[in-house]
């Protein structure tokens, strides 16, 4: 989700009916929360004097004012050297609102709402969240924080590393430069590129994730893409084939060639001729759909076409 860049000058009214806080879903404070609306500004920064402390180096001294009152909840970026991100968004000065995400240095924060019942947590609580986490990465859920979200914050905010995700049946590794992905996979299977991977991983809505230091290795197959073109790409991707998922055989579902073979060969095209090669090679779905060049979209589409055709049928 992108925050409008007219934000600056409008500021719709946020009712503070319920209590909200701060809850940090990744990074070294993950798991600590600072309440919102108890007073009406907190600065954010690595000063030791300051209301909200986050000491890490990618922090600046005062990095962001958070003003709050009956209507609404302000954050505003002091100058800071690597900026204050909202919903993926560098900002000079955004409204908050519940479930909006704000990155600062490598803390991920999220606006919920509390307890009203629950006793406030004081500042020092929140520096002892911090000693206790020093040496964490940034980590956390991809359900509390989507894939999508997660890529452009560390896009607009030109992060560094391997970002590791983890489902419960696979590993995906997505490479990041100053921003930029280079390269990605699944399982360390060199059979399946890396765009394929990453189109791949982006439907991923349970696990969790932790972006580790980058990798200086020069990768076979790698790839230069901003994160918003994969994000456009992979979304679209994602939905159209949701399309025609319940049209598709199970992933383990064996694709046979009749034999005879009626149709002609000559009426195909180059990409059901390699896909036709491919369910004659490998059998399963699974597999043509990993060796096959072309996207899962594309060849999930030309199995359909295939099989309605007569090429090719499900045993």
């Amino acid at each position: 989700m992108v925050v409008p860049s007219t934000m600056e000058s409008q500021y719709p009214k946020a009712s503070l009916q319920r209590p909200l806080a701060l809850r940090f879903i990744s990074g070294k404070y993950q798991g600590g929360e600072f309440p919102l609306g108890t007073q009406p500004e907190i600065i954010v920064g690595r000063s030791s004097e300051l209301d909200m402390v986050l000491v890490e180096d990618m922090v600046s001294r005062r990095h962001a004012r958070i003003e709050c009152s009956d209507e609404h909840i302000l954050i505003e970026d002091l100058g800071s050297t690597n900026g204050t991100f909202v919903n993926g968004e560098k900002i000079k000065r955004a409204t908050l609102k519940e479930g909006d995400r704000v990155l600062i240095g490598t803390s991920i924060l999220k606006v919920v709402s509390t307890d009203p019942g629950a006793p406030p947590r004081r500042r020092e609580d929140m520096q002892s969240v911090g000693l206790r986490g020093t040496t964490r990465t940034m980590t956390g859920a991809i359900d509390e924080i989507p894939l999508p979200d997660l890529l452009q914050l560390f896009g607009s905010s030109k992060k560094s590393g391997v970002l590791v995700v983890r489902s419960e049946d696979d590993v995906g590794k997505i490479f990041l430069r100053k921003g930029v992905v280079t390269f990605a996979s699944i399982n360390d299977l060199e059979a399946v590129p890396p765009l394929k991977s990453i189109f791949r991983i982006l439907t991923w809505t349970q696990g969790s994730f932790e972006l580790g230091p980058p990798d200086e290795r020069e990768i076979p197959g790698e790839i230069n893409a901003s994160v918003q073109e994969l994000l456009m790409e992979g979304l679209r991707q994602i939905d159209e084939l949701n399309l025609i998922r319940d049209k598709l055989p199970e992933l383990g579902a064996r694709l046979g060639v009749p034999a005879p073979l009626e149709p002609l060969l000559r009426d195909l095209g180059p990409l059901d001729l390699d896909v036709l090669q491919l369910a004659w090679n490998h059998q399963h779905l699974a597999a043509v759909l990993n060796q096959s060049l072309a996207t899962d979209l594309d060849t999930a589409r030309t199995i359909l076409g295939l099989v309605e055709r007569g090429y090719l049928h499900v045993e």
